[in-house]
């Protein structure tokens, strides 16, 4: 398992950037946490990181957002969903498996669903400035697969800044 924090949301999402520069296509990446741990802002800086134009937010009431950069990513949440039969409906397997990037915030709710294979990062928020706003945030980074060991190997390298 990885560590590594930031200091402020400018620091989470460059470090949303680094990680997309050792990602492609075809990967899974389930992010957990709780309510405005920072889940969202890592994949604003990933987003940008893979060239993605739009405004990326999350997908709370649509459950899906798909994005186009340099690959198809898509992009879940799975707060409101009530029961893993919900996956199903939304294409969920079809998804993971196709030719894109998977993130999926609150993976947690459904593990027995998540693929065989992904990176697992939960942030957790340490500390909160006066006005309530996270001030530093721990992301553990854990690979389940030898591809994704492989992928953590990288991302050490790429991010040695923030351990």
């Amino acid at each position: 398992m990885l560590e590594f924090k930031t200091t402020s949301p400018e620091e989470t999402s460059a470090f949303g950037k680094r990680l997309a520069k050792v990602l492609s296509a075809g990967k899974v990446v389930c992010l957990v946490g709780d309510l405005g741990a920072g889940k969202t802002l890592l994949v604003q800086g990933l987003a940008e990181g893979l060239g993605i134009a739009e405004s990326v937010h999350s997908p709370t009431f649509t459950i899906l957002n798909v994005y186009e950069g340099r690959f198809p990513v898509y992009h879940f949440d799975l707060y409101r969903l009530e029961n893993a039969g919900e996956l199903f409906d939304i294409g969920f397997y079809e998804y993971t498996e196709a030719d894109g990037l998977s993130i999926i915030e609150w993976a947690d709710k459904f593990p027995e669903e998540l693929p065989a294979e992904y990176l697992w990062i939960e942030i957790r928020s340490n500390y909160e400035n006066n006005e309530g706003s996270v001030e530093e945030r721990v992301l553990q980074v854990r690979a389940l697969g030898a591809t994704y060991e492989q992928l953590c190997e990288e991302l050490k390298q790429t991010c040695q800044f923030l351990r």
